[in-house]
């Protein structure tokens, strides 16, 4: 089964509680729905995967090695559909899992998850407290500055832009525009 955007949230919000994972959910989905029109792809699928990426992170985040493995056997239970779980697994390659990403998707969702957490606290940290006027060289200022964000891996979103034969910058611009609509919704 590929669930509704709002069967989705309601499963993830089974597994998840804490407002800032709910709020990650949305950005990742707004920016993989973003990502579907780049790609001209299925947007509500791709939006689906990007809110249920993370749908073990509350049962797991004290044992990150376990992240990605147990939202396998939470996805398969709900009866979701083996590409999502598949996509959903593959967003830890190479730092808690070897599924390796396999298509667009799984690369988008594997790129931009690191990096939305990057964006948002760069807006966070701006007088505004906006993206609104957040341009990309700031997030590349950022980018540098290795005690900002220092939770963000940034060789996995580099990695990532290679892995979409995207140029990084473009990358950043594309998630900015992403996270623009919604930004209320996640919390700036």
């Amino acid at each position: 089964m590929i669930p509704t955007r709002e069967q989705a949230f309601d499963l993830l919000k089974q597994y998840n509680n804490e407002i800032s994972h709910i709020h990650h959910a949305r950005a990742v989905e707004a920016t993989m729905r973003h990502f579907a029109k780049i790609f001209n792809q299925d947007e509500d699928l791709w939006g689906v995967a990007g809110i249920l990426h993370d749908i073990d992170w509350e049962l797991t985040q004290n044992n990150p090695e376990q992240h990605c493995h147990l939202a396998k056997d939470l996805l398969q239970k709900a009866g979701v559909d083996e590409n999502i779980i598949h996509a959903v697994q593959s967003h830890g390659y190479g730092i808690c899992i070897d599924v390796e990403p396999q298509n667009d998707l799984e690369r988008v969702l594997f790129t931009i998850d690191e990096l939305t957490g990057l964006i948002i606290t760069a807006g966070l940290v701006r007088p505004s407290k906006s993206l609104a006027d957040l341009e990309l060289k700031s997030v590349k200022k950022k980018w540098k500055d290795k005690a900002f964000a220092r939770g963000v891996n940034r060789e996995i979103i580099k990695s990532g832009a290679e892995k979409l034969n995207m140029p990084l910058d473009d990358v950043i611009n594309e998630t900015i525009n992403a996270l623009r609509p919604v930004e209320k919704e996640i919390g700036l």
